[in-house]
């Protein structure tokens, strides 16, 4: 096999049609929910040896009567943690950030795998946040599914045109070659 008559270049693996800006838009909200996983990890490891501790403080600043229902949920999580509890988390944060980081940088890029990779994670989700909705309707939950089905929309969108974009290319190019001929 001769080296110099292989095409080593991995253009089909990048999505030339799409969007850069619609792309970028949506792995820039995949790394930032990956960014808040990862605060949010970075903070639970400092704060663990005194969680009972810091959540009481904190309902204490943000007027939260300790009585309500979310208080007590906050309080028992933060007296049951425990250190294989912790290393649970730890390991499913970093697995979920992972995941959020690299489909940012394929979508970021422009790859065709990530376009596929979002289309699919996003829909994963759907049924979960239906539920979530069923169980109480407030504008957060409203918002998460609304952003989510935006996004997987436009992942359909721009994998569905990138189907109908050769066969409109190759109409094009027989209508030039009628005109010549």
């Amino acid at each position: 096999m001769d080296v110099h008559h292989l095409d080593l270049t991995p253009s089909t693996a990048i999505d030339e049609r799409s969007s850069r800006a619609g792309l970028r838009a949506v792995a820039t909200f995949e790394a930032s929910k990956g960014i808040a996983v990862l605060g949010l990890g970075i903070l639970l490891l400092f704060m663990h040896t005194h969680a009972e501790e810091y959540a009481s403080s904190l309902l204490f600043h943000l007027h939260i009567d300790p009585d309500r229902r979310v208080a007590h949920a906050l309080l028992n999580a933060a007296a049951s943690v425990t250190d294989a509890r912790l290393f649970t988390i730890a390991l499913a944060a970093v697995s979920y950030v992972t995941v959020r980081f690299v489909e940012a940088w394929g979508l970021w890029n422009r790859r065709i795998w990530a376009e596929w990779f979002a289309l699919l994670s996003g829909t994963l989700y759907l049924p979960w946040e239906c539920l979530k909705l069923a169980e109480r309707v407030d504008w957060e939950r409203i918002a998460v599914l609304v952003i989510n089905v935006v996004i997987i929309l436009y992942m359909l969108y721009v994998r569905i045109s990138s189907y109908k974009a050769p066969k409109e290319h190759a109409e094009e190019a027989t209508l030039e070659h009628a005109h010549k001929v």
